[in-house]
């Protein structure tokens, strides 16, 4: 049978204090949306429908960026979430097979819960998620009768016996799609809110004779975020899981806690990660490197062999090749950095490539940007960059080359030449002691004016 989700999406997260639509704020460098969309993604289905309403336009700019096949609808008014699955009907015109009904801001729904959820639909009508929760608090009630749920029952209704019950409703749901869009028809907005409530359709479809089941899953995997504190939850529950996953897959973190990790960090086995490193969106780390604390990457490559840091910076566009030395304060950008090649100490290499087997000295800085545009810089291989060069892109220097401690270089480099550009040093004998009696005399005159 055929798949499509509908995913809600429309709210506006006032708990969450932001002009942000609440769906866009992220776990681990990736908006929540994007989370539900990759665990919906699991099922294969051949229509996604997010269902938007406050931030619109950013809501499916992140839905597309995700899957660039993603259907967007406006909920023009927020009447509640069975107004909110109506809105789809038009996205699945003609569609004939089950719907799965997500929420934007659950985002750790596991593939094994959603395949669940699509087999007992084989053999009901309707499918609801509950979850055995540790405190039931105000959650809705699924009361049932052997594998039948026979009826929703919210905290404000339940009775002491009804209270009692552990098994609870998450509000997600998998129907067929002819079905689901019938019961929602059917849905009044006689309540104190005023608004049509989607958990309506259970008492509906019962009252028809279609048969209505409950599957249950993890707790943790329904965590909703409704506010600043329960997203900082679910990035730690996250961060946790990510870490565990990673020590598992054979890489040391010497203080798990520390590391904080992206959605889409993938890092080799027998990498060593020292603490308070920051993996930002868009890094892939081979086997065997070592990434010293306080090292912050984004949107690199760092081959087998390296050594990264401490207090190294990786931003997007660093490529590093196997057996490289990035070292203290060092900041690579938008560079290659060859094989074996060296860039230690309090540097800046931006636009630039350096070749393999390259050493590059402390201080020295490509110097890229004329206030309009970038330019690049491209060092050769086994060349010796002194400490303290500045190189005035573009500039290319050949392999073999040097440059001497503190040169400016303008002008490319021929291979096997030493660039060598700095004013001559003089020495004035006898004018230190002068400049500090003058400066002395001056201070002296100036403190007594103040007094």
């Amino acid at each position: 049978m055929a798949t499509a989700l509908v995913i809600l999406a429309a709210g506006k997260g006032t708990r969450m204090n932001s002009d942000l639509p609440k769906v866009l704020h992220p776990i681990a460098n990736l908006p929540m949306l994007a989370h539900a969309m990759r665990a919906g993604a699991a099922l294969q289905p051949e229509h996604v429908v997010i269902v938007a309403g406050h931030g619109a336009d950013a809501v499916a700019k992140a839905a597309q960026s995700e899957n660039d096949a993603a259907q967007v609808v406006l909920q023009q008014e927020q009447l509640g979430t069975a107004h909110a699955v109506a809105q789809a009907r038009g996205a699945l015109d003609g569609f004939d097979g089950d719907v799965v009904v997500l929420y934007g801001d659950t985002p750790f729904l596991g593939q094994e819960t959603l395949e669940r959820m699509i087999a007992a639909r084989a053999s009901h009508d309707l499918v609801i998620l509950g979850f055995e929760a540790a405190d039931p608090a105000r959650y809705g009630r699924l009361v049932m009768q052997g594998d039948t749920l026979e009826r929703i029952v919210e905290y404000k209704d339940a009775d002491d016996a009804e209270r009692a019950i552990t098994f609870c409703n998450s509000g997600l749901m998998a129907c067929r799609s002819d079905t689901l869009f019938d019961l929602i028809d059917a849905v009044g907005d006689d309540n104190a809110a005023g608004e049509y409530y989607l958990t309506d359709i259970v008492e509906i479809a019962r009252s028809r004779g279609l048969s209505v089941t409950a599957v249950a899953c993890d707790e943790a995997e329904t965590l909703g975020i409704n506010s600043r504190a329960d997203l900082a939850v679910a990035d730690a529950v996250f961060q946790a899981r990510a870490r565990a996953d990673l020590l598992d897959l054979g890489v040391t973190l010497m203080a798990p806690e520390t590391v904080y990790l992206s959605a889409d960090t993938v890092i080799g086995r027998d990498t060593v990660i020292e603490p308070n490193v920051i993996f930002g969106p868009g890094v892939t780390v081979e086997s065997g490197v070592t990434i010293r604390a306080f090292s912050h990457l984004e949107g690199c490559h760092v081959s087998r062999g390296a050594v990264i840091g401490p207090y190294a910076r990786l931003r997007p566009g660093a490529e590093l090749a196997e057996d490289t030395r990035i070292g203290n304060f060092v900041e690579i950008k938008e560079a290659t950095i060859g094989e074996g090649a060296k860039v230690n100490h309090l540097s800046y290499i931006g636009d630039a490539s350096v070749g393999a087997g390259s050493n590059i000295g402390a201080g020295t800085i490509t110097c890229n940007y004329d206030g309009v545009m970038k330019h690049r810089t491209e060092i050769g291989e086994r060349v010796f960059i002194g400490s303290d060069t500045m190189l005035i892109a573009p500039v290319r220097v050949g392999d073999d080359a040097m440059t001497a401690t503190g040169t400016v270089v303008t002008k490319d480099v021929e291979p096997g030449a030493l660039a060598l550009a700095r004013s001559p040093q003089e020495n004035k004998p006898g004018y230190a002691v002068k400049l500090f009696k003058m400066l002395r005399a001056r201070k002296a005159k100036r403190d007594a004016a103040k007094g």
